[in-house]
């Protein structure tokens, strides 16, 4: 942000690691105290720039209220959009090799988690509902399918992957881990209507684009209890508490048991995603910006 800036300055946030208590608790307790300080720093930037702007812009209500009151600053809730036919335009093939590992898994309970891999995802907490999960469906088979490589070398940023990749080792869950690696987002599509259910152990998010994209996709969703995961599913989802993996495992086993709530999350599903739109997202940005500007009435 410019300080004192001759004109006014919309501001648009979209991370929250800088004021989750569990990242930061999560960080000390894996010793990466080099991200932790690099996170602190940069929260202190962040914090001086939503109190800098004339007004900041949150992509979820629960996401602007927590901004709010960590800055004491008003901010403005614009959700993100979905743009549904972009997202089921490309009917082409995936690559062959995920093709091949997707069809490996024909018959088994398949749950999708769209990510790569980061530490704030709590992709252990998922790998650990998924050994529960094989004891108890059994004889029936369980897989996980991830759109990213439990390894370092293969995913952005400074996140190491490796704790992931050991416990997967130490729990014999290599058949039941399919690692397709990075699917094109015009092809993912294809991922979430050949799955039976999205899940997401998130412990920090502002918005989450894979949610959306789920329930557009007829996929019904199993999310961690943060509010913002409330706020964009609302009825179309089962939650539970995000580092017990225990309770995601029944919680998937009583949606395999109830056939009803299964179809009635898809139903109510699809409506939610109709709800969130780029056109709506951008006509309500420029309404701001006119406010600010003093061009039209705020509302």
């Amino acid at each position: 942000m410019i300080h004192r800036s001759p004109v006014p300055q919309i501001l648009l946030s979209r991370n929250a690691l800088y004021i989750s208590a569990d990242f930061a608790r999560d960080l000390r307790e894996r010793g990466d105290y080099r991200l932790w300080l690099d996170n602190e720093v940069k929260a202190a930037f962040a914090r001086w720039s939503v109190r800098e702007a004339d007004c900041t812009v949150a992509p979820s209500a629960t996401f602007a209220r927590e901004l709010q009151q960590w800055t004491g600053k008003n901010v403005v809730c614009i959700h993100h959009g979905f743009d549904r036919e972009l997202f089921f335009r490309d009917q082409s093939q995936l690559p062959p090799a995920q093709q091949a590992k997707l069809a490996a898994t024909n018959g088994s309970v398949r749950l999708l988690f769209v990510s790569h891999y980061n530490y704030y995802r709590n992709f252990e907490t998922l790998i650990r509902a998924i050994a529960i999960l094989r004891k108890n469906l059994h004889p029936r088979t369980v897989r996980l399918i991830l759109t990213c490589k439990l390894d370092s070398k293969d995913n952005p940023g400074d996140y190491r992957a490796d704790s992931a990749a050991r416990l997967v080792e130490q729990l014999r869950l290599s058949d039941e881990v399919v690692e397709l690696g990075a699917v094109p987002y015009s092809l993912l599509h294809h991922i979430y209507r050949a799955c039976d259910f999205y899940v997401t152990p998130a412990y920090a998010e502002t918005f989450a684009h894979p949610l959306v994209e789920a329930m557009a996709s007829g996929l019904p969703v199993i999310a961690s209890d943060l509010e913002v995961h409330k706020e964009i599913c609302g009825e179309a989802a089962l939650y539970f508490p995000r580092f017990a993996p225990q309770a995601l495992s029944d919680i998937v086993i009583q949606a395999l048991q109830s056939t009803d709530q299964v179809a009635a999350m898809r139903e109510k599903g699809t409506m939610r995603s109709q709800d969130f739109s780029w056109d709506k997202h951008v006509t309500e940005l420029l309404q701001l910006a006119r406010c600010l500007a003093g061009t039209s009435k705020c509302a």
